[in-house]
């Protein structure tokens, strides 16, 4: 009788614990949204070509996520604990992986590559957010996008992207966050 409620105890502080166990760093980043730069809330439209059809053009898709830094060590309830420069978190690298619901995910057949970028972003006690690249120009001219061009095809996805950082002492931190993507040739404004 007891071997099963340890078991079951042991399972539920696995699930419970995880984002507070996440790396040995004594704070974490909380993504407070991740939308398109453009405007775009829940799902960008990511258009794989743009212009007139004398003058296409391809460009990137930027998306603007914004950060809030937490303590896993929240302290006495009301007094809780205020983050020290040693907790800030500097974010230097993310990495984007597209997915899509139907399980069809090869990357350059079904889905864009993955990819890696980088910029650099201290989270302190107060949010912050940055535009980064979510989609690259260069996968819209390789497939599966280049063949969406003049065609009424769309292809939905979801971009996993994950940031990587560290807090002042060294200790590494990640978190992962999720944005619908629509590929396609979309009209242009005219």
């Amino acid at each position: 009788m007891r071997k099963p409620l340890l078991a079951f105890l042991l399972l539920g502080s696995v699930s419970c614990g995880d984002l507070v166990r996440q790396g040995t760093a004594s704070s974490y980043l909380i993504v407070n949204s991740l939308l398109g730069a453009a405007g775009d809330l829940g799902t960008v439209r990511s258009d794989v070509l743009t212009g007139s059809a004398a003058s296409p053009s391809i460009v990137d898709d930027l998306g603007r996520v914004q950060f809030q830094l937490a303590m896993k060590d929240a302290g006495p309830i009301g007094s809780p604990s205020a983050p020290s420069p040693n907790n800030y978190i500097t974010i230097t690298r993310y990495r984007v992986e597209f997915v899509r619901a139907d399980g069809r995910n090869t990357p350059g057949v079904d889905v864009p590559y993955t990819f890696d970028g980088a910029f650099t972003l201290t989270v302190t006690e107060s949010s912050a957010s940055v535009d980064f690249p979510l989609v690259r120009h260069q996968a819209k001219a390789e497939a599966p996008l280049a063949a969406l061009s003049r065609s009424p095809v769309i292809i939905s996805t979801i971009a996993r992207v994950t940031f990587y950082g560290r807090d002042q002492t060294g200790r590494e931190v990640s978190t992962t966050a999720q944005i619908g993507v629509n590929f396609g040739d979309f009209a242009d404004a005219a």
